[in-house]
């Protein structure tokens, strides 16, 4: 959205720049910033907070060499992840815009 929706309408490098950019803990903070978050529609605040909770899954999948997943709870999630972006898709693109740059850019306010 930022950077172009197809692959002619986008330039390479910006779309290079763009794609890794995110910083998650920064992402975590502002999906967790409620004042925030809560201005959006319930899209993007559903989407927010499975953000939070599928990167804590992450973390565990990625760090925690005891962890145990069930094929239900795996299911569950990705379904849960489908259906987020399925939704958060659906509304108008400039709270889509608004929303991709309340997490990638570095907002001063929030320190």
């Amino acid at each position: 959205m930022l950077i172009g929706a197809t692959k002619s309408g986008r330039s390479k490098h910006a779309w290079a720049e763009v794609y890794r950019s995110l910083a998650h803990g920064q992402a975590k903070a502002a999906c967790e910033d409620k004042t925030v978050i809560g201005k959006f529609p319930r899209p993007v605040v559903d989407f927010a907070a499975a953000f939070v909770e599928l990167q804590a899954k992450r973390h565990i999948a990625d760090y925690d060499p005891y962890a145990v997943f069930r094929k239900s709870a795996v299911l569950f999630h990705i379904e849960m992840a489908e259906r987020v972006m399925e939704n958060f898709s659906s509304i108008d693109p400039k709270d889509r815009r608004a929303f991709a740059s309340w997490l990638l850019f570095r907002n001063v306010a929030r320190r």
